[in-house]
C-alpha cells in the first residue's frame, strides 16, 4: 500500500505568529468566533487533512497586551465543529494533571459518538506554576510525578472506555429489556492517584478509544509516547535532528512491545508562502516587523526560568543557563531553544524573531514548490510520517497551503486526492480498533 502523508491542521486563533493579530486582514476577536473555526475546519477538510488540533491549558496564557488571550474550551468547540464537517478528525488537548479520569473519559467518548468516530486526545501533563495555583497547589508537581500520574490516568481511562461491551444495549422492546447488566464492567480501580469505582455513563464509542496523541520530547515524554501514543507532535529544527527523534521513538515503541507503525511522528512546520521566495521572505519580514520585543523578552525569560530584566536584546543568551535536568516543565522545548540560540549564535532579538512564528517549530519561507520539497524530503528520508501544519496567519495561511501546496503534494502521490472509505480517525491512521480488555483471555 502506498504510504501517504498524515496532515494535521494546528489551529490557533489568528495564526501561530505572535504578531498575526496586528495585520490588517486579521480579526482580533477571532479566538472566540465559532464561524472563524468553522471556516478553518472546512478549509482543512477541503485539503483532505487527517485532522485538526486545538491546544489548551488551564491557565491564562501570556499577558493580554501580547496577543489574543484565552480560548474556547476545545472539547466544546470541537463538538460544534463535528456538526459542520464530515470527515476530518477532531483532536483536543486535555491535561492529566488537572482533570479527573471519569469526567474526561466521558467527554471524549461523547465527542467520539457525536462525530461518528473522529475524536482524538492530545495528552498533556501541564507544566507551569500558573496552572498549579489555579487548582489549589503552590507549585507544579515534579516532572516525573506528572508522568506517573498521567500513566495511571490513561490506565483508568482505558478501563472506563471498556466498561461497556459493544453489545451491552439489547433494546428488546417485547421483553422489556433495554440492556444487559452482565456486559457492564465497573473498573473498581484503586491506585496511587485515583480511585474510580463505577462504569462510565456513556456507551463504548465508535473508535473504542479516541486517537491518542502526545507532544512531549523529554525522556519521560518519549517513554510515555512509546507506551501509549498513536501520533506524536514534535518540534525539530533540522533534518538530522528529526531523523534522530524519529528513529529513537520508533525504537522505543518496539521495545515497549508495540508496532512502530502504530505511532505516527508529525513535526510542526510553519509555512510562510509566496509566489516567489523573495515574496515569502517579504511576508516573513512583515510579521517580524510587527513583533513587540518587550513581550518576546518576557516570554523568553519565563521559558528559560530567568529573573525579569536578565536578557539584553542585542546580546546572546547568558552562558550560565541551567541544564535540562534542572527544569521541571517544558524540558524539551527549553533545550531546543537554548541549542538553537547557541548553534546559530543568535542574539536575543534574533532568537525572538526565530521563535515568533512557531515557538521553536520549523519555519520555512518559500514558494509552494519549496514548501512541498521540504515536506517530501522529511517524509521520504525517515524524519516524519506527516506534519502538524501551523499557518503563521489564519485564515489566509491555511487557505494558501490548501490552494497551492496540497495540489503539488497530490500530484507527487504523497497525499490523498479525496477521503477514502475509512469512517474513523483511527482507520485513517491505519490503526485497529482497540479490543475490550474485559473480553481478553488475560482478563478472563
Amino acid at each position: 500500500m502506498t504510504r501517504l502523508l498524515h496532515l494535521n491542521a494546528f489551529l490557533m486563533n489568528t495564526g501561530h505568529h505572535e504578531a498575526s493579530w496586528r495585520l490588517p486582514e486579521s480579526d482580533p476577536y477571532a479566538h472566540v468566533d465559532l464561524a472563524h473555526y468553522v471556516r478553518l475546519a472546512r478549509t482543512a477538510e477541503r485539503g483532505t487533512f487527517d485532522s485538526l488540533f486545538l491546544a489548551d491549558g488551564p491557565q491564562l496564557w501570556s499577558n493580554l497586551a501580547q496577543r489574543p488571550a484565552g480560548a474556547l474550551e476545545p472539547l466544546t468547540l470541537l463538538t460544534a465543529l463535528a456538526t459542520a464537517t464530515e470527515h476530518i478528525g477532531l483532536i483536543a488537548t486535555a491535561s492529566t494533571s488537572y482533570n479527573s479520569p471519569y469526567n474526561l473519559a466521558r467527554r471524549f467518548a461523547s465527542l467520539d459518538i457525536v462525530s461518528g468516530g473522529r475524536a482524538g486526545w492530545n495528552i498533556v501533563t501541564t507544566a507551569g506554576a500558573e496552572a498549579a495555583r489555579n487548582f489549589g497547589l503552590d507549585a507544579e508537581p515534579a516532572h516525573a510525578e506528572r508522568y506517573a500520574r498521567a500513566a495511571e490516568f490513561l490506565d483508568v481511562a482505558f478501563k472506563l472506555w471498556d466498561s461497556w461491551e459493544d453489545d451491552a444495549v439489547v433494546a428488546d422492546k417485547a421483553a422489556g429489556v433495554w440492556g444487559d447488566d452482565g456486559k457492564i464492567h465497573p473498573p473498581r480501580h484503586r491506585g496511587a492517584y485515583f480511585s474510580v469505582a463505577g462504569a462510565l455513563n456513556v456507551p463504548r464509542s465508535p473508535q473504542g478509544y479516541p486517537l491518542l496523541v502526545q507532544a512531549g520530547s523529554s525522556d519521560d515524554g518519549k517513554a510515555f509516547a512509546a507506551r501509549y501514543a498513536e501520533a506524536v507532535f514534535t518540534a525539530q529544527q533540522t533534518l538530522a535532528g528529526a531523523q534522530d527523534f524519529y528513529a529513537d521513538l520508533k525504537s522505543r515503541t518496539a521495545a515497549a512491545g508495540r508496532n512502530p507503525e502504530h505511532v505516527k511522528v508529525l513535526p510542526g512546520i510553519v509555512p510562510v508562502l509566496g509566489s516567489t521566495e523573495a515574496e515569502a521572505r517579504a511576508a516573513e519580514q512583515v510579521l517580524e516587523d510587527h513583533i513587540v520585543h518587550t513581550h518576546g523578552v518576557d516570554r523568553l525569560e519565563n521559558l528559560l526560568r530567568l529573573a525579569p530584566g536578565t536578557l539584553e536584546l542585542d546580546a546572546p543568551l547568558p552562558g550560565d543557563l541551567p541544564p535540562e535536568s534542572a527544569i521541571e516543565g517544558a524540558k524539551s522545548r527549553y533545550t531546543l531553544v537554548v541549542e538553537l540560540a547557541r548553534s546559530e549564535r543568535l542574539t536575543v532579538r534574533q532568537l525572538i524573531a526565530r521563535l515568533g512564528g512557531g515557538r521553536g517549530h520549523l519555519t520555512v519561507a518559500g514558494t509552494p514548490e519549496q514548501i512541498a520539497d521540504r515536506i517530501e524530503t522529511w517524509f521520504t528520508q525517515g524524519a516524519a510520517d506527516g506534519f502538524n501544519i501551523m499557518p503563521p496567519v489564519l485564515p489566509s495561511g491555511l487557505e494558501a497551503f490548501v490552494e497551492h501546496v496540497v495540489p503539488i503534494l497530490r500530484a507527487r502521490g504523497l497525499l490523498r486526492t479525496a477521503y477514502g472509505p475509512e469512517r474513523t480517525l483511527r482507520e485513517r491512521y491505519g490503526l485497529p480498533r482497540p479490543a475490550n480488555q474485559y473480553l481478553t483471555p488475560a482478563f478472563a
